[in-house]
């Protein structure tokens, strides 16, 4: 979801119009409506202080508004949420891990394409585990995907990523 879309969707919960927005991260009053429509129609990109001062007047966390990195663990959890509002029967579970006695949280969407995806990455790791394929194929085969999917044996990938 784009920053536009994050915002309008923030404002539009809290109720209020562009305008109000506008005017409260200090905008002009003729043109503060003008100002938000063009970040929430993704014409215009706004500047980190201007969308930490929105996520201030939207009483949001700024991490809620911007594009996520995926590389703290605060921005995975607002993909979730992500996920979450597009597939609303997402479900958390607390699953044991066999390589340890500790259990950790695992994620379900109830998404048969999305299982069969992660069905063939699962297979990857464990082959990688396994040494059955090499770093460099496992790294070759995540870089072009989904040209490098076989459906788990299904079917030949459309870009060949094994090594013979």
């Amino acid at each position: 979801m784009s920053v536009g879309d994050r915002i309008k969707r923030a404002r539009n919960f809290r109720g209020l119009t562009q305008k109000e927005l506008g005017i409260a991260v200090g905008f002009d009053e003729k043109s503060a409506d003008i100002r938000i429509a063009q970040y929430e129609s993704n014409t215009r990109t706004p500047k980190e202080d201007l969308l930490r001062k929105m996520a201030e007047a939207l009483d949001v966390n700024y991490r809620s508004l911007y594009e996520p990195t995926l590389y703290a663990a605060e921005d995975i959890m607002y993909t979730l949420f992500e996920l979450d509002e597009h597939y609303p029967s997402t479900k958390l579970y607390e699953v044991s891990d066999p390589d340890s006695s500790s259990s950790h949280m695992a994620v379900s969407f109830n998404y048969r394409l999305l299982d069969e995806f992660m069905r063939e990455w699962q297979l990857r790791k464990k082959e990688l585990q396994a040494g059955q394929i090499t770093k460099e194929e496992y790294q070759e085969w995540k870089l072009n995907w989904p040209q490098t999917s076989d459906g788990c044996g299904k079917f030949q990938p459309k870009k060949k990523w094994k090594k013979e």
